[in-house]
């Protein structure tokens, strides 16, 4: 009797991809683009901030780190709870959070509310990191899913396109600009709410949750919005405990686990290095440019093919080896800075960066929910998203004092993280390319 039933993976692999699997990827997307204009706002905000409550900038970038902490706690807070109550009505909580907050922060009477409502934005958007690509692997058979995770990551690309034009627009505004910026950014993610309602619970949580009939009629819907006859098998039942948080760090995770989370922070760390502090560095050195929004959508475009190469390594290659390929592609262009200061080396440097480090992220945000049980993998990919907002919280205080007095020395130690990251991503004891989940 057992033989005629058949695991999730099989199910997904019958009900096939197409439709269904798109409309997710747009849904999914639409908040990731949303989620990007939010974070990269804080910089093109900060000045109006600045000029409507009488602040200094520095006082104004505040919100950016509220933010983050924000960011932080919804990361790990949301992908925990998704592995216990279902990833459906964790999506749900997470958007509508993002969208709310980061809507009604345009109308913030007073400082102080701006920063409790960016704060309660940071939650929202730190929610639905590791929400979204753990649902959207759960619907991918295995030699499909690598390349459809990163692509998802490339809507962060698309994001920032779409912010470079409208902080254009914003300054229009003058001091209420960022009233508008925080308002439009926050329209993606209120379509996002709406969309949502469409989305059916994870036929793997709900297996692995002993619910087994109701994740056979989630995969029926999907082959019916497919185009697909295929009867859907019975599913072979599932129904395990609950898992701690300390799960993660058991004798068969505590490598991959510690190799990855330290990835991710030090990924994290040199990320906010090249991309925040550098460009403060060498815009006070005559590339203003730099900071501008027209060489923000130069860096955009050339991150597209970086997550197109990503997507065909991890299915070619391999999530480790592309990875690895990236990292260390990323710490030799750091290095390229200290070649000298003209405008070819600065402008080269710098579109190989973005082109390699968003390649890296692309890889990374697939790798990691397929290296985790069911039970544990909205926990694990949480886990890893505030591991980064940690790394992009101390980013301040480890590059930000060596690049104001030692400038090769702060990309030597960029460099350096970058290279360690492939390490620990080396150090990762499972290649996840064509494995079913579990």
């Amino acid at each position: 009797m057992s033989s005629t039933f058949v695991s999730v993976e099989k199910g997904i692999q019958t009900a096939g991809v197409g439709r269904f699997q798109y409309r997710l990827f747009v849904i999914f997307g639409l908040v990731w683009l949303a989620d990007a204009m939010q974070v990269l706002s804080i910089g093109f905000s900060a000045p109006s901030i600045a000029k409507t409550f009488g602040k200094t900038v520095p006082e104004a970038l505040q919100t950016g780190t509220f933010f983050f902490i924000g960011m932080l706690i919804g990361a790990f807070f949301f992908g925990r709870l998704a592995d216990r109550i279902g990833r459906r009505p964790v999506l749900m909580m997470a958007v509508v959070i993002d969208a709310c907050a980061g809507v009604a922060s345009a109308f913030a009477p007073e400082f102080a509310w701006l920063l409790v409502l960016r704060f309660i934005t940071g939650i929202g958007v730190g929610g639905t990191l590791p929400v979204d690509y753990t649902m959207m692997a759960e619907f991918l058979p295995s030699d499909r899913r690598g390349r459809w995770l990163v692509l998802l990551e490339s809507f962060w690309a698309v994001g920032t396109i779409f912010l470079a034009i409208l902080a254009l627009v914003a300054v229009s505004w003058g001091d209420d600009a960022w009233r508008v910026i925080f308002f439009v950014t926050g329209l993606p993610a209120l379509l996002g709410v709406v969309l949502r309602f469409y989305i059916p619970e994870s036929p793997m949580f709900l297996n692995r949750n002993g619910r087994s009939d109701e994740a056979r009629k989630v995969l029926e819907r999907v082959a019916k919005v497919n185009g697909s006859t295929a009867t859907i098998p019975q599913l072979q039942p599932e129904k395990q405990e609950r898992k701690s948080i300390f799960a993660l760090f058991s004798s068969e995770l505590r490598r991959r686990s510690l190799a990855l989370f330290l990835a991710w922070a030090l990924i994290s760390i040199a990320y906010y290095g090249v991309f925040v502090y550098l460009p403060v560095k060498l815009s006070s050195e005559g590339f203003a440019f730099m900071r501008g929004q027209v060489f923000l959508v130069v860096l955009a475009l050339v991150q597209l093919p970086g997550f197109a190469l990503s997507a065909y390594g991890v299915e070619r290659w391999g999530r480790k080896p592309t990875l690895i390929g990236f990292l260390l592609l990323s710490a030799v262009g750091c290095m390229f800075y200290s070649l000298g200061s003209s405008p070819v080396i600065v402008i080269g440097s710098t579109l190989l960066m973005s082109f390699s480090l968003l390649g890296t992220w692309g890889a990374l945000y697939a790798f990691t929910p397929e290296v985790y049980p069911t039970d544990l993998r909205a926990s694990g990919m949480g886990m890893a998203g505030a591991v980064a907002r940690f790394g992009g919280l101390f980013a301040p205080a480890i590059i930000a004092p060596i690049m104001a007095t030692h400038f090769t020395l702060a990309l030597a130690v960029l460099s350096a993280m970058l290279a360690a990251g492939a390490i620990s991503i080396w150090a990762v004891d499972v290649e996840s390319r064509n494995r079913a989940l579990d």
